[in-house]
């Protein structure tokens, strides 16, 4: 390969030209004969039997041109890039590709990555809230955790508001039956609020065997337009009442559902892992605040590309989770949504546009400030992954590209300057009703002054007459 010119053009693009030599364009040449050489008909051979010199002495040697310069041109372009010192953010097209005497002549217009500029990054107006943890909020874990634990026992009562009921029932509205309105041995908690407004406060006080209705009103905003706003008639039958036992939270409680020996270990640790939670989305809320804030001082045009590569990257992500976590193809998830791959785009477009918007925003701030990364911290990330997940350092290595690792790590600095230069709400409104004081100090000495001279030069005028 070898890269003869190199012209930057508007809008942070560039184009290079390069010269595929006919050793690397040969190859490509053969590539291009394996993949269709099964697809050609030739008098005389079976298919995929027919000499390369044979298929090109009937339809030409162009018959390869289109798949050899595919199989030839990301290499080439890749070392010109490396060669140009750029590192482009796509391919946005081939302006040329001529084949002459064995070599590949090819024209590329790149997109380069913006460098944007920020208004302001220092004094943005944020505060971190404070992560409080009270003893209410650890008995309400410690109750979570008992209801986990919580039996389930048959009792010969009235039903009451905690119970779980099993029953039958039947709706409906204007003396007809009513599509979704029937099950049978349905199990409802009564005050869950999982039922319309006052079916499950009717169900409560009847024993088992009982035959009852329960009186409604539908909700006027209720799901099915038919219904809502309209009385309806539930017929009932109560099968079986049981009642929710929670186990006393004690240390016996505390070995079978923890680590822990006693309740005051469980309740330390409980306080510890809500506190350092707390803390974390207080970090998270603080950091997004600024984020916003940023991006709104972003100057510079983003070109669409990199929204678009951003929305890649997102249905592939999107795309592999569903799949590790139920097996569903992709296009079957969207199919099952009632999406499709234009309509899920579309979803995600503004988290893109956030996602672009705030990384070129902090790398203004990296180029700023003239943040640095040293060798040791590089070698100390990579040696991070390896450790996470549980790769050999030299593995993980030719898997992450050095650079893109190092703008990371001045990133993660960038946001690190933000948030130390941030300034409180209020702390702002202070310094903004301060500043007017000092103002009108600073007016009032002046006034003095030019007073005094004022007088001083009408004295000596007094003195110059007389």
């Amino acid at each position: 390969m070898k890269l003869t010119n190199v012209e930057k053009k508007e809008n942070f693009q560039v184009e290079l030209s390069i010269t595929v030599e006919s050793a690397e364009f040969e190859a490509g040449m053969v590539t291009a004969y394996n993949k269709i050489k099964n697809l050609v008909n030739v008098p005389g051979f079976r298919k995929g039997k027919a000499p390369r010199k044979m298929i090109e002495k009937l339809y030409g040697a162009e018959v390869f041109y289109e798949d050899a310069i595919e199989a030839c041109y990301p290499a080439a372009v890749e070392a010109a890039c490396k060669e140009a010192d750029i590192e482009p953010i796509a391919i946005t097209a081939i302006t040329e590709a001529d084949v002459q005497n064995g070599e590949l002549l090819l024209k590329v217009d790149l997109q380069l990555k913006p460098e944007l500029t920020v208004k302001a990054y220092k004094g943005l107006e944020g505060k971190k809230e404070a992560a409080e943890v009270t003893d209410v909020n650890v008995l309400a874990e410690l109750t979570r955790k008992a209801e986990q634990n919580a039996r389930q026992v048959s009792v010969e009562r009235a039903a009451q508001a905690g119970d779980v009921v099993k029953i039958d029932f039947e709706g409906f509205c204007g003396g007809e039956a009513f599509d979704g309105g029937k099950a049978e041995g349905y199990d409802l908690k009564l005050g869950s609020g999982m039922f319309i407004p006052g079916f499950e406060e009717q169900v409560a006080g009847h024993n088992i065997g009982e035959e009852f209705d329960v009186n409604v009103i539908f909700p006027t905003e209720y799901q099915a337009a038919e219904l809502a706003g309209k009385p309806a008639t539930f017929k009932c039958k109560l099968h079986e009442i049981t009642e929710i036992q929670l186990p006393e939270i004690d240390d016996e409680f505390v070995k079978d559902v923890s680590e822990f020996d006693t309740l005051d270990e469980l309740k330390a640790d409980i306080k510890k892992n809500m506190t350092e939670s707390a803390e974390r989305n207080a970090e998270r809320f603080f950091e997004e605040a600024l984020m916003k804030q940023l991006r709104e001082n972003l100057e510079g045009e983003i070109p669409e590309v990199m929204i678009e590569k951003e929305l890649d990257f997102i249905m592939n992500d999107y795309a592999m989770n569903i799949a590790m976590q139920s097996g569903m193809s992709f296009d079957k998830y969207l199919e099952m949504n009632g999406l499709n791959v234009d309509m899920f785009r579309q979803m995600f477009r503004g988290t893109a546009d956030e996602r672009v918007k705030t990384r070129l925003a902090l790398e203004a701030v990296v180029r700023a400030e003239n943040i640095e990364v040293s060798e040791e911290e590089i070698e100390a990330e990579f040696k991070k992954m390896a450790e996470q997940y549980n790769m050999e350092i030299d593995a993980v290595k030719a898997q992450v590209a050095v650079s893109g690792l190092k703008m990371d790590l001045a990133v993660n600095k960038a946001v690190e300057v933000i948030k130390a230069n941030a300034v409180a709400p209020a702390a702002k409104e202070e310094a903004a009703e301060e500043a007017p004081k000092k103002t009108r100090k600073t007016t009032k000495k002046t006034t003095k002054k030019e007073t005094e001279e004022v007088s001083e030069n009408a004295t000596e005028k007094a003195e110059d007459n007389e």
